[in-house]
């Protein structure tokens, strides 16, 4: 049955709503770049003001353990703690400590720090970048090193994709590079005997509240042979209902930028509690 799942995503240390197709690693660059000039450091700053700005719909004055705590409160397990880039460690860290075992972590992930995060409290991790190279080629040799490291158990395979003339083609890199691993049935049995779930953000429409990629939603249901979640576009709760109707119950679904807990005003949280609750 399709549920909702509970997301925390972070970006410098804050709770943030972000449009996913905006989002670029160049600030973070910036920031840790020692050797730019304070003259080029402004001049650059001025070029990704016009060229690369990141569109943010919400930010919270409440930290990221706050969400976690009413998570657990509602029984909301199974949600996601994103780490958009660097500075967000400390509020991951609270995050989990507030819901032990309830919510997964994604962001930064890689073989020598997996199981640090699990001990953190996160009942999964999730991965996406460190299984390409830096030109996007699938690496199934790190996917395999991972699951012999963790277990296929406490491991989640994020697929993030963008729409192509050849198809969804998973992005990483914060969504930013385009890989060379298609989304499609064949992928999805290569991969799911190394996970125990799938997340997949659409995001193209990620942070948009325009609706969901229904295509996307029911390729996915159409296989549907280990848990998944989708994000991106969840606008109203027709939108929740549509994503059940088109997957066959067969996929989740994960509310952020029109959510009232992100300043939106399309989805009631307690409307998602009680669809939880009437599901279960």
């Amino acid at each position: 049955m399709t549920i909702f799942r509970p997301c925390i995503d972070l970006h410098e240390g804050h709770v943030k709503q972000i449009v996913g197709s905006t989002l670029n690693d160049s600030n973070d660059r910036l920031a840790e770049d020692d050797r730019l000039a304070e003259d080029d450091r402004l001049a650059e700053d001025d070029r990704l003001a016009e060229d690369d700005q990141l569109v943010v719909n919400f930010v919270s004055d409440r930290p990221a353990l706050w969400y976690a705590a009413k998570y657990k409160a509602d029984h909301l397990r199974g949600g996601h703690v994103i780490q958009l880039g660097s500075g967000n460690e400390e509020a991951a860290i609270a995050a989990l400590a507030g819901f032990p075992g309830g919510l997964q972590l994604g962001g930064g992930i890689r073989q020598e720090n997996a199981a640090q995060w699990l001990e953190r409290g996160a009942s999964h991790v999730i991965v996406t970048s460190c299984l390409f190279d830096d030109a996007g080629h699938f690496l199934e040799h790190k996917l395999i090193a991972l699951e012999r490291e963790i277990g296929a158990s406490r491991l989640v395979i994020d697929l993030s994709c963008k729409r192509t003339e050849q198809g969804w083609m998973v992005a990483k890199d914060r969504w930013q590079t385009l890989t060379d691993l298609p989304v499609n049935h064949q992928t999805l049995d290569q991969l799911a005997g190394y996970c125990d779930e799938f997340l997949i953000h659409a995001a193209d429409v990620e942070g948009l509240c325009q609706g969901v990629d229904v295509e996307l939603i029911d390729l996915l249901g159409a296989w549907g042979k280990i848990p998944m979640t989708y994000a991106g576009g969840v606008a109203s709760m027709d939108d929740v209902r549509l994503v059940s109707e088109v997957s066959k119950d067969k996929v989740d679904v994960t509310v952020g930028s029109s959510l009232d807990l992100f300043g939106g005003d399309g989805v009631a949280y307690r409307e998602l509690v009680d669809w939880n609750q009437s599901r279960n």
